[in-house]
């Protein structure tokens, strides 16, 4: 980790990591709009379900906090720019409120202006942004002078916009690690694990074609290559620059990575009740360092299986994908996959880089979900808007998300979710989009 930490410390971006529970519902909630309740209206069931009892949020406060966010994240955008001296990030706090933090700076009093007039609430914070970035720096060039026993455990970092410092990720065994002088605020947590795909030994391809069944987000899938056979969960659909249907997934679920676009990729199969259905598509591309997602081209008879904007727990009735988002700290969000169907959390951390296994997972944010095996690829959405690929998990090795609370609350922890930003794999692959009708 020593050297991919000095290698990207640039990548680490505007970070932000915020430990927060469920979001409780806002005494003073504004009045609901009416676009609003219209789109709650279309929400299946199940999700209704995920987003009551995780998020503790009716469907209407859910979109609304979803929107709150976003446009927080459209004013950070503006913000990083024209206030570089006072900003300090932005989030949503417990009930909802869209806040921005600001450091004395030259620019403090005309970025309160900027953020009041677009109805958010000012925080004061004694370091801006930038000045937090270059902590991150500074703790780079430190790695670089420890011996490798030291500077391996430490498997990643963010900055804690909330609490206004930094925190690192570790392996379990941090007994070695003596922070310098300049780090001794922040707070070390443990490193995650990949999010599995499940193994399988009976992925195998069948003659006869299944009825024309659309596919969906969240639906369940077999990949086989190069002798190794995973299950995983479809993520959005979407259309190539050349305009075929594809699926976007995650790296980590193609078994011959290396064979990705060429004669020899792996295979994409439907799964169905009893076994494995039809191949449905091939492995156009793979990335699994820096970026986890891989592009699943469809085959010309199974195209029209993807010509939909749907996201599910699968053979459930599906919430239609509207855009794409950004994330932002705070921000309600839900995921699904084949194991665990529906569940909500909300966003812990932006544009952070961390070490899963041997690699290195950057501009990628963390959720506070539970994820188990064969989750590994499903949607991840904030409102209706399609915000990341499902990549990794601190809770994968547990049968029930249920089981993963009971001890993660016994350590001290909480589930973690870790994914990719769709919007950084749209902006990898000009041409791609994720489907919106």
């Amino acid at each position: 980790m020593r050297s991919s930490i000095a290698r990207r410390a640039a990548v680490f971006g505007s970070a932000a990591l915020l430990l927060l529970g469920p979001v409780a519902a806002s005494a003073q909630a504004d009045p609901v709009e009416p676009g609003v309740s219209d789109q709650a209206a279309k929400l299946p069931a199940e999700l209704i379900d995920a987003i009551q009892r995780d998020l503790s949020l009716s469907p209407d406060q859910y979109l609304e906090h979803s929107e709150l966010g976003q446009k927080l994240a459209e004013f950070a955008k503006i913000a990083r720019t024209q206030f570089p001296d006072a900003f300090a990030g932005t989030w949503l706090d417990n009930a909802g409120t869209p806040i921005v933090g600001l450091a004395d700076g030259a620019d403090k009093d005309a970025a309160v202006a900027a953020a009041e007039k677009a109805g958010f609430q000012v925080k004061d914070v004694a370091q801006s942004e930038s000045s937090l970035q270059a902590q991150v720096k500074s703790l780079d060039g430190w790695l670089d002078t420890q011996p490798p026993a030291v500077a391996d455990l430490v498997r990643g970092v963010a900055i804690d916009i909330v609490n206004n410092d930094l925190v690192l990720r570790a392996d379990n065994n941090v007994g070695g690690l003596q922070l310098p002088d300049f780090l001794k605020g922040a707070r070390v947590v443990q490193s995650p694990a990949t999010a599995a795909p499940l193994p399988s030994t009976d992925l195998t391809p069948i003659a006869e074609p299944l009825p024309a069944d659309a596919l969906l987000g969240g639906d369940a899938y077999g990949s086989l290559g190069g002798g190794v056979g995973l299950r995983c969960s479809l993520g959005f659909n979407g259309t190539d620059s050349s305009g075929r249907p594809v699926n976007i997934t995650a790296g980590h679920c193609d078994p011959n990575r290396d064979a990705a676009g060429t004669s020899e990729a792996s295979e994409a199969f439907s799964l169905v009740p009893g076994g494995t259905g039809p191949r449905i598509g091939t492995f156009a591309k793979t990335s699994l360092d820096i970026h986890d997602y891989s592009i699943i081209r469809a085959d010309d008879s199974a195209a029209h299986r993807f010509e939909n904007n749907g996201v599910r727990v699968p053979g459930a009735a599906p919430v239609a994908i509207t855009g794409t988002a950004d994330p932002i700290v705070g921000a309600p969000v839900c995921k699904s996959g084949l194991t665990t169907g529906f569940t909500c959390g909300v966003v812990t951390s932006v544009a952070q880089t961390v070490s899963v296994g041997e690699r290195t997972l950057a501009d990628s944010f963390s959720t506070s979900m539970c994820a188990l095996q064969g989750d590994s690829g499903g949607t991840i959405v904030t409102g209706t808007l399609a915000l990341g690929i499902s990549s990794a998990s601190n809770v994968g090795q547990y049968p029930i998300c249920q089981v993963a609370d009971v001890v993660t609350f016994v350590l001290g922890e909480s589930p973690e979710l870790f994914a990719t930003p769709i919007n950084e794999v749209l902006a990898e692959n000009p041409g791609l989009r994720v489907r919106t009708s």
